[in-house]
């Protein structure tokens, strides 16, 4: 089976090469070490990942976009694929599978674009890592102004937020969302996103998610916010569960090295989902986590392309006290 897989993966990528399609990618992986309560006290390499962006144009303001991860254990995902009609600047449309527009952390969070080794705290917890859906997308700017709004088929139920990733849909309702924002000019962004559908199998319960972003970069420094937050409807007995989280992320240039700081925050309630549910035969356990985790790095510019990083988490969880700071490196090549 893998063999098969590779050699249709070979056969597109030479493929596409042959109608002078754009390829593109990136490589990395990390090394974790955490103190004793830590999920890595041992220390160990992990997180190898590959990724080829394969993008073209067919025809006049008609293109296609492609992404493959392959991850340490030698699952193949698609991140995205689709195909682009942009008969202007102002409105273009995207039909397949996209990356979701929420935030802007989740459409610009691969390794040689991040600062930081891992994703902070709302990214992980509050909705699916590089969150993904199939359906379809609109975007575009005018001057200042810039908006995406999308019809998909929606997060699904699991037993946390982030497991809500689906490539089909669970029940009839479709998920939507936008994401809409201004440009001010020497770097300086700012935009509100949301998203709404029902989550459950029985198509009886609202999932809503709000976040708002800012962004300013220069050549000498960087700086990110993100304000999460996300309510969802429980069974009759159950309270809504609730998340909400931010996340400040700061690096600045010196020399050749990029000293970043981050703080993030998360909480995290609900009382029907968690640890052990599975649906409809078992509620959770509940989830009630209140956290933060101060991200202390350093990013050398071995080359353009070529970037090291080095990072130290402190993790602090409310009411308990655990030895579970992390100690990370990373090599990510862009290409």
């Amino acid at each position: 089976m893998k063999l098969r897989v590779f050699l249709g993966l070979s056969l597109l990528i030479f493929s596409t090469t042959l109608v002078s399609a754009d390829i593109n990618g990136y490589l990395s992986f990390d090394f974790v070490k955490g103190q004793a309560e830590s999920n890595s006290a041992q220390g160990s390499f992990q997180r190898a990942l590959l990724g080829l962006i394969i993008s073209g144009e067919i025809g006049n303001k008609v293109s296609y976009n492609s992404e493959i991860r392959v991850g340490h254990k030698g699952k193949i995902e698609f991140d995205e694929a689709y195909i682009s009609l942009k008969p202007s600047n102002s409105f273009s449309l995207r039909l397949g599978l996209y990356l979701v527009p929420f935030g802007k952390y989740n459409i610009s969070n691969r390794p040689q674009q991040m600062m930081l080794v891992v994703a902070p705290l709302p990214v992980k917890n509050i909705y699916p890592p590089r969150w993904r859906d199939i359906g379809l997308l609109i975007e575009g700017n005018w001057g200042g102004f810039f908006y995406s709004a999308y019809l998909g088929n929606g997060l699904g139920e699991g037993g946390y937020l982030s497991q809500g990733q689906q490539f089909e849909d669970n029940n009839k309702n479709k998920g939507k969302g936008a994401r809409a924002g201004f440009s001010f000019g020497r770097g300086f962004e700012a935009a509100y996103s949301f998203y709404k559908g029902k989550y459950d199998d029985l198509n009886q319960r609202n999932l809503s998610l709000q976040g708002l972003d800012v962004s300013w970069t220069t050549q000498g420094f960087q700086l990110l916010a993100e304000y999460s937050r996300a309510n969802l409807d429980n069974p009759a007995g159950f309270k809504k569960g609730k998340a909400e989280g931010y996340f400040i992320e700061f690096s600045f240039d010196w020399e050749s090295i990029r000293p970043v700081v981050s703080y993030q925050y998360l909480k995290y309630k609900d009382a029907f989902h968690g640890r052990n549910f599975s649906w409809p035969d078992q509620e959770g356990n509940g989830i009630d986590d209140i956290r933060n985790c101060w991200s202390l790095g350093l990013v050398y510019s071995i080359s353009k392309n070529v970037f090291f990083k080095l990072e130290y988490e402190i993790n602090r969880e409310e009411k308990i006290e655990l030895k579970n700071n992390l100690f990370l490196l990373q090599l990510a090549v862009g290409f």
